[in-house]
């Protein structure tokens, strides 16, 4: 007997799962306007086609990169999208540049691509992705 597949996961990461995969109706998931304000330097804001409206910083999206060694990192330190990595303690602090990207992509008709001014770009944020991890009120006392 063969017990590929067969995983065992712990309630928080079934639960985690299952959101995930809840399906979202297509107007949720379709960018009405996309506004990357690069410039600026301050994130992004997309209306969804059901109305909705979605606002994150560049910061937040550096550290919700959705690629697998960014999602793996996080799990291994149980740390939610978004939530940036402790800061090692040191005597004298270095200095951080804020995230930004250097260069923002379409990808298709589905998604965006960033590269990041720290050399990170191979994650993908789907339309999907960014919805699910909006950060506005509604969607925060939902999750």
């Amino acid at each position: 007997m063969s017990h590929e597949g067969i995983r065992i996961v712990n309630a928080d990461d079934a639960q985690r799962e299952a959101e995930q995969e809840r399906h979202l109706h297509a107007d949720a998931v379709t960018p009405k306007k996309v506004r990357v304000m690069k410039t600026e330097g301050t994130g992004i804001e997309i209306d969804w086609k059901d109305g909705h409206r979605s606002v994150w910083n560049f910061a937040w999206l550096r550290n919700a990169c959705p690629c697998a060694t960014c999602h793996e990192e996080r799990d291994k330190n149980g740390r939610k999208p978004g939530v940036p990595k402790p800061k090692a303690q040191a005597l004298l602090a270095m200095y951080e540049a804020p995230a930004r990207p250097v260069e923002v992509t379409p990808v298709g008709k589905y998604a965006l691509k960033f590269k990041w001014n720290d050399g990170h770009e191979s994650g993908i944020y789907s339309w999907d992705y960014l919805r699910r991890v909006c950060q506005c009120a509604e969607c925060a006392a939902k999750g």
